[in-house]
């Protein structure tokens, strides 16, 4: 057991490793909006099929949730982090000599999904569980940030290698970026407080881990059975499937090649994720703080509801210019992914700490296949019609629909809940 003699509480600098992580997975789930032009270019691939590889991943970036938090409560976070960090350094280094479509889909489909996947919203929920009783909404609220950081950062840097030298520069940075950080948190990251003689923040108890019990590929599924009884998970990841379907798998795969069916430049469009990026930034950390003090429903409503709204407005902005544009990226951004503190929250007094990983890593599993659907929906649509306007705004309904769902989800854990698991 190792001891610290730092006044700063360790599990501080725990979640500023996990930060910096999901920063650097936010970029790389970043990059093939950047990609998609420049490859369409080179290649004459046809955006569905780029869509469609993109969509492997968001796919297998959600199903790899629930298993990476078993493997994090078996074999430890830092090991989990490790191997899928190099995983994602190997198949990152691969990619500049892609040339046929069927590579592009083992390489970011297939390999980049399972690397980013382990780095997921679990990832933050397990850490802000196992270290924090106070403030648990705000750590998870500033780790769902980091991807919001993660796009501030590396969009317009990555925008600009593609455009002035090739995209191949622009996957060699993240591959250095990588090789810098994946060292840092095999030294400094930490698995549980009991590692470093304390305990979790609002406790005085310094407890061992409860130990992994079960199988591997088994457990998570089982949970998912047992979960798959309450409404109150079909409601959360009913829900959490239009916010997939709204964002990431919408928005961060398409707006880039949107802009550019209206000639906007791809440096400018990746500014306006950037913004989005920064707006959301404050939006989803201040979304965590709001959860810890109000009933989490009602944040839901009123997140789906604007964001609603916003992407029916969006045909319209991209057809008015930069001011209107702005606006929309403003607007949201501020609520972009603020919708996981509180659902994070719901799971976790529904179904208890112990279970939370893993059942809000099947809810996240639900989100990332509305984003999927999305990714290859819009896409498909783009290639049909000529435009992105029925996406978008179709989209905007089911978030409307969605902030209605969320008004029927129960706040507390209940009696049939706690049988079932």
């Amino acid at each position: 057991m190792v001891k610290t003699s730092s006044k700063l509480y360790y599990g501080w600098v725990v979640v500023g490793l996990v930060f910096l992580t999901l920063l650097v997975s936010a970029a790389i789930n970043a990059v093939p909006s950047v990609l998609m032009l420049p490859l369409e270019q080179e290649f004459g691939w046809e955006r569905s099929a780029v869509s469609g590889a993109i969509s492997i991943r968001i796919l297998l970036y959600g199903l790899m949730g629930p298993f990476a938090a078993a493997f994090m409560a078996k074999y430890g976070v830092r090991k989990v982090m490790v191997i899928s960090m190099v995983l994602l350094i190997v198949s990152l280094s691969l990619s500049p000599f892609m040339t046929s479509i069927w590579q592009m889909t083992l390489l970011w489909g297939i390999l980049v999904g399972i690397g980013t996947g382990s780095l997921a919203n679990v990832l933050g929920v397990t850490v802000a569980g196992r270290w924090f009783v106070t403030h648990k909404g705000l750590v998870i609220g500033m780790l769902t940030a980091s991807a919001a950081t993660g796009q501030l950062l590396f969009l317009p840097l990555l925008a600009k290698l593609t455009e002035d030298i090739s995209w191949r520069a622009a996957i060699y940075t993240v591959v250095g970026v990588l090789l810098v950080l994946t060292p840092i948190v095999g030294i400094w990251m930490r698995n549980h407080p009991y590692d470093v003689g304390e305990a979790a923040l609002g406790t005085t108890d310094v407890a061992k881990p409860v130990p992994f019990v079960g199988n591997l590929f088994l457990t998570p599924i089982q949970t998912l059975v047992a979960a798959s009884r309450s409404g109150t998970f079909w409601l959360l990841a009913g829900t959490f499937f239009f916010c997939g379907f709204s964002t990431n798998g919408l928005i961060g795969a398409h707006l880039i090649p949107a802009c550019g069916d209206y000639g906007i430049p791809i440096v400018t469009a990746a500014g306006l994720l950037a913004l989005m990026g920064l707006f959301d930034l404050i939006g989803t950390t201040l979304s965590g703080w709001l959860s810890d003090r109000f009933d989490s429903r009602w944040l839901l409503f009123w997140y789906y509801g604007l964001r609603g709204l916003s992407l029916i407005f969006l045909p319209y902005a991209l057809g008015m210019g930069y001011a209107q544009l702005t606006v929309f990226a403003v607007f949201y951004g501020l609520d972009w992914i603020a919708t996981v503190p509180p659902t994070a929250k719901l799971a976790s007094d529904s179904f208890g700490k112990e279970k939370a990983g893993m059942i809000f890593g099947w809810v996240v599993v639900a989100h990332q296949a509305g984003a999927a659907v999305a990714a290859y929906e819009a896409g498909l649509l783009r290639d049909w019609l000529g435009s992105y306007t029925v996406p978008f705004v179709m989209s905007g309904f089911l978030c409307l629909l969605a902030s209605l769902l969320a008004m029927r989800i129960r706040r507390n854990r209940s009696t049939a809940i706690q049988a079932a698991l």
